[in-house]
């Protein structure tokens, strides 16, 4: 991601996981998506909350190798405000972790360039959330 301006879409999200470890099928499976090329990993910060509600926090420029997130080689880029972090502190159970990351959609870094290079901008971008497309797939099949 050398040029700025060639860029895609952009986002945030949180992985949720019981315990204080995140599951390794899950770093592995990013990493093949970041592998293939589909998403390019921007910032990474992981939490934490144990059974007494205490809350600790990994930046990715910490030892990740405790928590099953060594594999993951990015360079932050402080896109995760402490405002999202606050959210997710705060969101987070007692006994489980997260990891919050930002992520380019790679995929769509040509179709996004190509669009601002015609004097548009990519100005929406909504995430669908999963139980409605499941049903809506089910639906379809009936």
């Amino acid at each position: 991601m050398n040029d700025a301006m060639n860029i895609g879409p952009v986002e945030l999200g949180v992985l949720a996981f019981p315990g204080s470890t995140v599951d390794p099928e899950a770093v592995a499976a990013l990493q093949n998506v970041v592998e293939r090329g589909f998403v390019t990993l921007l910032d990474l910060v992981y939490i934490a909350k144990d059974a007494d509600g205490q809350v600790s926090q990994i930046d990715v420029d910490e030892d990740l190798t405790d928590i099953g997130l060594a594999i993951l080689s990015i360079e932050a880029k402080a896109l995760i405000s402490d405002e999202d972090l606050d959210v997710v502190r705060e969101s987070l159970e007692p006994g489980t972790s997260a990891a919050v990351i930002v992520y380019e959609q790679t995929w769509a870094r040509e179709l996004a360039s190509t669009v601002r290079g015609g004097g548009g901008d990519v100005v929406l971008h909504v995430q669908i959330p999963r139980e409605v497309v499941v049903a809506a797939v089910e639906a379809a099949f009936q």
